[in-house]
Order: structure tokens, then C-alpha cells, then sequence
């Protein structure tokens, strides 16, 4: 049974390296709705997380049906050592929802699916005591706190992010957050300036990735006429290079002024998406 292995640059060249994936521990497991489920872990291995990562993405290791913890892989001068195939762990992007160094614990949300994958499974079904791997988080993600004037916009697979780049805005914040969520039951309670307009909206039965709710919402703000604007999208693939679309050329949105991230694309999974996600990030320049 022979071990793969994967040889990247960072590994190889100067600069600094990657922080091998942490094992933690599920302290706890709350419904925050009838769709999303937070995780918060923890364990010795989460000394060191960056304070600043909420909002950020990070990789979850997820153990096999027949594992206990999942089979990690490592860190060496070669590369990334991977396990046998038949051991690897899934694994899956996600966003941090929170993280409190002081009491040791980090927020993850997920969105729990009618067809489930192996994260929304596993969170499903996640209790006090089970173990996750998890690397991270990404060098992406940190938002300018000085900007004039906010865009927040995205679907359920967005909102963990979205809220916890409204809980850092400052509070002379202005703009607008607009999130798409399946039905009213899935609206959260959200902390965020006076200023910003948070705005629900629901597909009611329309399967996510097919509505244009947000999309035609946009379409229909009121544009602020100051410059320091910073529009943030995540969310469904074509929402997403959509919306990037109608920004740059009905708003003329300058393209430094927009990150727009394709989390997901509808009838994809993660490993049949990743190639294509890389391309169309690049495409969007983000």
C-alpha cells in the first residue's frame, strides 16, 4: 500500500510554510436554524489560530464512516504526505465563523443539506467529543474597514462570513447587506452598524442556485454617489459572475473595488468544482 504524495512551492522555495492541520475536538453542537448548524471546536491543537480569522476560509479534515478522528495529512521537506486513498479523510472548504482565543474555541457553520455530502452529514450528526482536522485559515478574506460605502451579498453558503465581516465593521459603517436564505425560519439574528441596511430574502421552494432574487435586488439600490465603495459577493457560481458582471459594467464598479468568490456551483461538488472554481476566481480577478 503505497503512500502519495503531493509536492507544492511552498513546500520547495522560500517563504513562509504552511501550518499543518490542527486535530480538535466538537465542545459543542447548536440549531441556530432549522437549515444551519454551528459547530464550536476545540483542543490543545488550536493554540497559535490567528485572531483574526473570521470570515476567512479554512480546509476540515472529515473522517470516514468507519474512522474515529479523521487520518490527517502531513507536513514534510517533500511535500504534502497524504494517507492511502482508502484512509484520506473528505475534505471540504468552510468559512470561521468566530474564533475566541481566550476561551479556546472556533465557529463553524453549516448549511445542512436535503442531499448531504459528507460535511453537512457530519455536522448533522456531530456531538460533543467527535474530531476534525482543520487547516488554515486562507491568506484571503481580510476586508477594508475604511471603506465609504458597503455591499454585502450573498446565499446561505455566504452568511457565515457575511456576519462576521458585519460584526468588525466599524460603527460609521454605511451600506447595505443582502442575503438570500430558503424561507423566513433561516433569517438569523445579526449584530451590525445603524447604518447598514441588513435585507432578507427568500426563495420559497425555488431550489438555491436557480433564483435571481438577489441579483434584481441590486439592480434596484439606490447607488451612493461618494467613492470608497467595497462590494462583497460569495455565493452560487452564476449569481456570482453575474452580479460581478453587472457591477462593472452598469454601476462601473472598479474591479479592485469588488471581491466576488464562486463558493459553490449547483450540481458540482467541491472536488468537481475546484478546478473550475480556481478559473473563474482568477477571471474575477479574486
Amino acid at each position: 500500500m503505497t503512500q502519495e504524495t503531493t509536492v507544492t512551492s511552498e513546500q520547495n522555495g522560500p517563504g513562509p510554510r504552511r501550518t499543518p492541520p490542527r486535530l480538535l475536538q466538537v465542545l459543542r453542537a447548536n440549531q441556530v436554524t432549522p437549515r444551519m448548524r454551528r459547530i464550536t471546536l476545540g483542543g490543545e491543537q488550536l493554540d497559535g489560530f490567528p485572531a483574526d480569522s473570521p470570515g476567512r476560509h479554512i480546509k476540515l479534515f472529515i473522517p470516514r464512516a468507519d474512522q474515529e478522528k479523521p487520518c490527517l495529512p502531513t507536513w514534510s521537506p517533500l511535500g504534502i504526505q497524504w494517507p492511502p486513498r482508502e484512509e484520506r479523510p473528505y475534505v471540504r472548504t468552510y468559512t470561521v465563523r468566530g474564533y475566541d482565543p481566550t476561551a479556546g474555541e472556533l465557529t463553524v457553520d453549516f448549511v445542512l443539506h436535503e442531499h448531504q455530502g459528507p460535511a453537512s452529514a457530519w455536522a448533522a450528526r456531530a456531538k460533543a467529543g467527535d474530531w476534525i482536522g482543520v487547516a488554515g485559515p486562507g491568506a484571503r478574506g481580510s476586508i477594508p474597514l475604511d471603506a465609504g460605502w458597503y455591499l454585502f451579498v450573498g446565499d446561505e453558503s455566504a452568511l457565515p462570513a457575511i456576519s462576521a465581516y458585519l460584526e468588525r465593521l466599524p460603527a460609521s459603517a454605511r451600506g447595505y447587506a443582502l442575503v438570500e436564505v430558503a424561507d423566513s425560519q433561516e433569517e438569523q439574528r445579526l449584530h451590525y452598524p445603524a447604518a447598514v441596511e441588513l435585507i432578507w430574502f427568500h426563495r420559497n421552494g425555488v431550489p438555491a442556485g436557480q433564483s435571481q432574487v438577489l441579483l434584481e435586488a441590486v439592480a434596484q439600490l439606490a447607488w451612493p454617489s461618494q467613492s470608497g465603495l467595497f462590494v462583497w459577493i460569495a455565493g452560487e457560481a452564476a449569481m456570482v459572475t453575474g452580479l460581478h458582471s453587472y457591477l462593472r459594467t452598469a454601476r462601473a464598479v472598479p474591479r479592485e473595488a469588488i471581491r466576488a468568490i464562486p463558493f459553490w456551483r449547483a450540481g458540482l461538488s467541491e472536488e468537481e468544482y475546484h478546478d473550475e472554481r480556481h478559473q473563474v476566481m482568477d477571471a474575477l480577478g479574486s
